[in-house]
């Protein structure tokens, strides 16, 4: 066979050398044709190999050399946004990997519920966390009173659906199927049956990070975050028990968008917390199912970021990485002061008007040479200067059936339109925005209060002993909101539990008029 090849190679190189004319071939020619026959009979005889490894295999982690598979083990999985601690084993192993399907009726945001697929019984599903080359055994339950058959398809599996065909179960079944990690990196999981979409939407998604031979670089705390959107029927806020839209799905037009499932689920009481001095690596997947998000951590620089889940730092000193949806990132920081630090998708109005805010809360020493804090702080008022209106959309809630009831849904108010400025204990901002929290100013009036949200405020207003000058817009609300909105204040952070009814607004509303514009304001 090697002899054939020769002598048709060796035919195809006289040719070349000749097809130019019937000339006769030059010395120089004649010896490249010398040079390439010997190489040929040289080739004939000599053994066969494997080539050299490139560097490009060498940097290829599924290339790298392992330990045989040895031993047998459970899989840790938890709920975000906790992870499962880093593996330490230098070898593979056999891992067995339990998921209970769930169907059930959880909070989407301050009363307002909604009906989750899940995985484990929570949004997002359980973390799943293996090493590269374990060998895998998936178990899928899916328990008698669901009402949908499901599935599961892992991006980290290597094979037709990601085990999507293998994991079909029907309601009061089990399925088991088995893989092989052949690829380190962070990976999305989620339901494949169809419709698919409607499946994710309703909260069927997850993350599996198959760590690297070696492991991932030691960092202090890991924290699981997942984006995903939801479509109600009712517009963002509206009370009571949501059923999913197809419609608003298919047109891409959620009413939430949210990190771990739910308005608020790591903001305020729930968020996370860290200390000066600790590097913080997050684990973070969008679920979709449509919308690409714009991964942001307000105060902070990722020193590392591995792009699309990869198993390598791609990029250093990032600002804010993008995460398309059915698509991961990892993302690493080091925390050099304290206070509150803020994530956010930075499509922005999603963050603070559909719910994509998450905190973590850091504790220590300041440093003021990286961080002064305000300095200075005087007054500027533009000529023309004018309370401005911020439209509000309109809903048909319902009115609140109790002050309970009132309290719960002015939280959600409170998070989405006030937090921003009055901060999410009420402290407000020195200099700029005045608390909310013990505040003298409100619990001294409650009809003056309702008209400042009404109207919004301008001018030196005097709280707590401080004088603020700044300007609050117009929030647009109608009176179930404003009444919502200020009983949920009045009934927190030490002031004097007062509940504001619509009554009381409808009255203000129509006996205290605007405040006056300012001179020369347009």
């Amino acid at each position: 066979m090697k002899t054939t090849s020769r002598l048709l190679l060796t035919g195809l190189v006289t040719t070349l050398l000749t097809q130019c004319g019937d000339k006769e071939l030059s010395p120089n020619e004649k010896m490249s044709q010398a040079t390439f026959i010997k190489a040929m009979e040289s080739y004939e005889t000599a053994p066969v190999t494997a080539p050299a490894p490139t560097g490009d295999a060498l940097a290829n982690p599924t290339k790298q050399q392992d330990k045989p598979v040895s031993g047998t083990e459970n899989a840790v999985l938890t709920d975000a946004p906790n992870v499962p601690p880093p593996i330490t084993r230098d070898h593979p192993t056999k891992v067995t990997i339990k998921l209970e399907v769930v169907e059930l009726v959880k909070r989407m945001a301050d009363g307002v519920d909604y009906t989750f697929w899940t995985f484990g019984g929570s949004v997002p599903g359980k973390f799943i966390r293996i090493r590269q080359n374990d060998e895998v055994e998936f178990h899928l339950m899916n328990r008698p009173d669901s009402k949908m058959p499901h599935n599961i398809d892992l991006h980290a599996v290597t094979g037709p659906g990601g085990g999507a065909a293998a994991s079909f179960t029907a309601p009061g079944h089990a399925s088991v199927f088995s893989f092989k990690a052949l690829n380190p990196g962070l990976y999305v999981y989620h339901c494949a049956t169809a419709p698919v979409g409607m499946h994710v939407a309703n909260g069927m998604y997850g993350l599996i990070l198959i760590e690297p031979i070696g492991g991932l670089p030691k960092v202090d705390k890991e924290f699981y975050v997942f984006q995903s959107e939801f479509y109600t029927k009712g517009p963002h806020g509206e009370a009571g028990l949501q059923p999913f839209s197809m419609e608003k799905a298919l047109t891409e037009t959620p009413d939430y968008v949210v990190f771990n499932g739910s308005v608020g689920a790591m903001a305020g009481d729930n968020a996370v917390q860290a200390a000066v001095g600790e590097k913080v690596r997050l684990f973070v997947g969008n679920g979709g199912p449509n919308l690409v998000s714009s991964f942001h951590v307000i105060g902070e620089i990722f020193d590392n970021v591995y792009l699309e889940g990869g198993a390598k730092p791609a990029q250093h000193q990032v600002q804010t990485t993008m995460i398309p949806a059915g698509g991961s990132a990892i993302v690493e920081f080091g925390l050099e002061v304290p206070g509150t630090y803020i994530l956010v998708d930075h499509s922005i109005f999603r963050a603070f008007n559909k719910g994509a805010v998450g905190m973590i809360k850091v504790s220590g020493p300041e440093n003021k040479l990286v961080y002064s804090g305000k300095q200075d702080d005087r007054i500027y008022q533009m000529e023309g200067s004018t309370i401005q209106s911020i439209a509000q959309a309109s809903t048909q809630q319902a009115p609140a059936a109790n002050k309970e009831e009132r309290i719960a849904r002015g939280k959600m108010l409170y998070t989405s339109i006030c937090m921003a400025c009055h901060q999410p204990e009420g402290q407000g901002i020195p200099k700029a925005f005045p608390p909310v929290a013990k505040s003298d100013y409100l619990n001294a009036d409650p009809k003056r209060a309702i008209a400042t949200v009404l109207h919004g405020l301008q001018g030196k207003v005097t709280v707590n002993g401080e004088t603020y000058e700044s300007i609050m817009p117009q929030l647009g609300l109608n009176d179930e909101q404003v009444a919502n909105a200020l009983t949920y204040v009045y009934n927190n952070w030490g002031n004097n539990g007062t509940e504001v009814l619509p009554a009381m607004v409808k009255e203000v509303r129509a006996t205290v008029p605007p405040p006056a514009a300012a001179p020369g304001a347009h």
